[in-house]
């Protein structure tokens, strides 16, 4: 067993609470290491568009037909579909129960809309078909050095991995420098999260250093309300999802806690992509299905975010003594499942979603949003760790489907051994 000492999560709480604390007695010296997160998350997300394409590309090879590709693509995003209406579903009820937003009693008039200007501008240039033809990108290579899409990633990686397995022995040859590469690109990111209590630090003390602890006070309603959806969504319906695919989501959580520190530090569900995916084989996943569901659920499985959206607009509207009728609040549901998709687990992300999302409630304006401004970074946190749990669930569940889940592995792992391993992938 290893000491405390060595395991990253000790180090990654440990700069956490050592940031948030800087933050908190110094503030101007916290907001001053804002460049230490966004750094680290910098040069996380320079490796996601390679990692995430290798991978996804060896997940259609190690598939081994496209019928099986489609089967697997087919029942992950049957599984992201149903569990994020789950989600959306939770987030409209709880909003509805508990009302954070009533007694707000917020004036229109006094809202800052310049705040939200940007947020707003950037979600209404986004139409359906839009984002549709956004999913291809204008070069092959602008996938990776455009805007970073993760969706123009898998786009691209689906066509070159169908294409390298009609291929024969030119096919193979390149599917042994992918192979290759994308162990280069595993061993840089491993060698990255050796500096993520420096990310997770410097983010924590910017967060608490420049929106203070004084900040929650006025909005602790929405941001108990969010967390304890969070995590009622994690524990009962993931948990209960886990229970019927044989295993504890509690296990669960504590054999990925170095990752989950790692979001938690960064808000950023990305930076910790690549040790998931490796502690997910190592529970006994196969190769090929964590490959091709965990990617594309970094796009189509938000939970978190789901959730986010439907309780953040009904806050808004409350706030601001705005009345939904039942129609306009399943329009918001339905609108939500929409601009949800492609959303990625960097803060902002879903501000710019949730924006979009109320574009359709005209009674409700977007200038609202400001109400939330503020404390959005520290819901982000939330949204970020369920999106993460929730994206490894539904590797291990869509692995069981497809019969390739060793479960003598998974319970040997999450019953002990598993989390001292150090995440090398194979």
């Amino acid at each position: 067993m290893k000491r405390v000492t060595e395991h990253l999560y000790f180090w990654v709480l440990l700069a956490i609470v050592a940031g948030g604390t800087l933050g908190y007695v110094s503030p101007s010296t916290g907001v001053a290491l804002k460049p230490l997160g966004d750094g680290f998350i910098a040069l996380v997300k320079m490796l996601i568009s390679p990692i995430i394409f290798c991978t996804v590309v060896l997940g259609i090879a190690g598939a081994g037909d496209m019928k099986k590709v489609g089967r697997v693509g087919g029942k992950a995003l049957l599984y992201f579909e149903v569990i994020s209406t789950f989600a959306l579903v939770i987030g409209l009820i709880v909003g509805n129960v508990l009302r954070p937003g009533a007694g707000f009693n917020a004036d229109p008039a006094t809202l800052d809309a310049k705040a939200v200007a940007d947020y707003a501008k950037i979600a209404a240039s986004q139409t359906t078909t839009d984002f549709l033809l956004h999913l291809i990108p204008r070069t092959f290579f602008d996938a990776f050095t455009g805007s970073g899409d993760l969706l123009q990633v898998l786009f691209i990686a689906v066509l070159f991995g169908y294409a390298m397995t009609h291929m024969g022995a030119v096919g193979g040859a390149v599917h042994q420098v992918i192979e290759g590469a994308s162990k280069l690109f595993f061993a840089m990111m491993n060698t990255l999260m050796k500096v993520a209590p420096i990310g997770a630090g410097g983010a924590m003390a910017f967060t608490i250093g420049r929106y203070g602890v004084a900040a929650l006070r006025p909005l602790a309603m929405l941001m108990g309300s969010f967390y304890l959806t969070c995590l009622l969504f994690v524990l009962v319906v993931l948990g209960t999802v886990a229970a019927l695919t044989g295993f504890s989501i509690i296990r669960f959580i504590l054999y990925i806690k170095d990752e989950l520190l790692t979001v938690l530090g960064t808000s950023s569900s990305e930076t910790a992509l690549v040790p998931l995916m490796t502690k997910l084989e190592r529970l006994g996943c196969s190769k090929s299905v964590v490959g091709l569901v965990i990617p594309s659920g970094y796009s189509f499985n938000l939970d978190g975010t789901n959730i986010y959206l439907t309780m953040a607009a009904l806050f808004v509207a409350q706030a601001l003594n705005i009345e939904l009728t039942l129609r306009q609040q399943v329009t918001v549901l339905g609108v939500a499942m929409l601009t949800s998709k492609g959303a990625s687990g960097v803060t902002g992300a879903g501000f710019i979603t949730l924006a979009a999302t109320l574009a359709v409630v005209p009674s409700i304006p977007v200038a609202g949003l400001a109400l939330i401004l503020g404390v959005d970074r520290f819901m982000s946190e939330a949204r970020s760790l369920t999106n993460f749990i929730g994206n490894g669930v539904a590797a291990v569940v869509v692995s069981k489907w497809e019969g390739e889940l060793d479960r003598e592995k998974l319970t040997r792992e999450l019953t002990g051994r598993g989390s001292d391993v150090e995440p090398v992938r194979a």
